[in-house]
């Protein structure tokens, strides 16, 4: 009889397969979670360790290990992007130099979500931004309740709107999930597409890890094996993206920038090895 597992996971073109059953197992059957989307349900997976198999954002994976959560990874990225273009301003009020947002207020949807982190780390390094300068606006907890947000992050009240609060000039800059439909609100960074380009050729890393598969730490090595393989099979039927990276060695640059750009941001302790995130 098959193994039912717990699984949240979000649509994407290579896990289509994975979730119409198209690529299966004798061995396995999942159970979807009814979310429209899976980050709307990371907290589930961090906080109540809801499921047996999961999408997880990378920095809240490394959020969860550095406070003991029982989970590992798959070495399966199905989400991963770069993030230049996710910095956003209002041109007609527009930040005419990144430097200057040391003085500015910053809005995000959470201190801690990928996206932010990952931006963060790109004004530090590529714009020598002082981050602690920045005051940092956020709309939301943590997924990883035990994190605290630095003391330059102000929580907003219920009912404040990030975008809305961007286009009144009460914030400076945003750093958002999705581009925006206004005309109004453009990238930030001049040439987004050149700027990654750059950023690759600096740190090494083919893309910037958004969400990777996640399972709970007592799942057995076949089973976790089986389940990579179904992935793989799903990534193939989707063309084998090359921003779909799967694999430790294929993704070994890759976690390790990403492991690097948190830690420099003091929210975890160490460095952990690339090898630490499957055990």
């Amino acid at each position: 009889m098959a193994k039912t597992l717990k699984t949240l996971l979000g649509d994407h073109a290579v896990t289509r397969a994975f979730r119409s059953g198209e690529v299966s197992s004798p061995e396995l059957a999942f159970d979807f979670a009814d979310v429209k989307t899976a980050h709307t349900a990371f907290k589930r997976v961090v906080r109540d360790l809801e499921f047996d198999l999961a999408e997880l954002a990378i920095v809240t994976f490394l959020l969860a290990k550095a406070h003991g959560k029982p989970l590992r990874l798959l070495p399966a990225v199905v989400l991963a992007r770069f993030q230049h273009a996710h910095l956003v301003h209002n041109v007609e009020r527009p930040v005419r130099n990144l430097k200057e947002l040391e003085k500015k207020r910053v809005g995000m949807r959470s201190y801690s979500v990928t996206t932010a982190t990952w931006v963060r780390g790109i004004l530090a390094d590529d714009y020598g931004v002082d981050l602690g300068k920045v005051s940092w606006v956020t709309f939301e907890d943590p997924h990883v309740a035990e994190f605290r947000d630095p003391p330059n992050a102000e929580r907003m009240p219920a009912g404040k709107d990030l975008m809305a609060m961007l286009l009144a000039g009460e914030i400076d800059a945003a750093i958002v999930a999705a581009p925006s439909q206004d005309p109004r609100i453009q990238p930030a960074i001049p040439d987004t597409a050149a700027a990654a380009r750059a950023w690759q050729a600096r740190t090494g890393a083919s893309i910037q890890i958004n969400h990777m598969m996640a399972v709970r730490s007592t799942m057995n090595s076949r089973l976790s094996q089986n389940i990579f393989d179904l992935l793989k099979k799903s990534r193939a039927a989707a063309g084998n993206p090359d921003t779909n990276p799967y694999g430790i060695e294929e993704n070994r640059r890759n976690l390790e920038v990403a492991i690097d750009c948190v830690y420099r941001q003091k929210m975890i302790p160490r460095r952990f090895t690339v090898e630490e995130l499957f055990v």
